[in-house]
């Protein structure tokens, strides 16, 4: 499944949609894995626990660090999913945060 439709897609230099839906087959697969049990992950856990955002970006700092160093060349590859994923993730917890604080205000 595409999220860009053929005739609004521009001429993407760097094949900015390949990846994208790349990362959302990789993401989707997560969600079968066991990082989740029960239909719950522990990231949400650790998100609920209000420590989201050390979590998501000390996974970031993790995964890119090791980017290249160990494995395979698709090994490395599956580190920048990892960084990407992560990084959707703080998205989430970022905007949770905003949401938290307008509800406070």
């Amino acid at each position: 499944m595409s999220y860009f439709e053929e005739e609004n897609k521009p001429d993407y230099k760097f094949e900015e949609d390949v990846y994208v839906d790349e990362l959302m087959d990789y993401i989707t697969g997560t969600y079968g894995t066991h990082y989740s049990r029960n239909n719950f992950q522990a990231t949400e856990f650790i998100i609920d626990g209000g420590h989201g955002s050390g979590f998501c970006i000390g996974n970031i700092l993790k995964y890119a660090q090791r980017y290249g160093k160990k494995g395979s060349r698709q090994d490395a590859r599956k580190d920048l999913m990892k960084v990407l994923h992560y990084a959707i993730i703080q998205l989430y917890v970022h905007d949770l945060q905003d949401s938290d604080q307008d509800d406070h205000s």
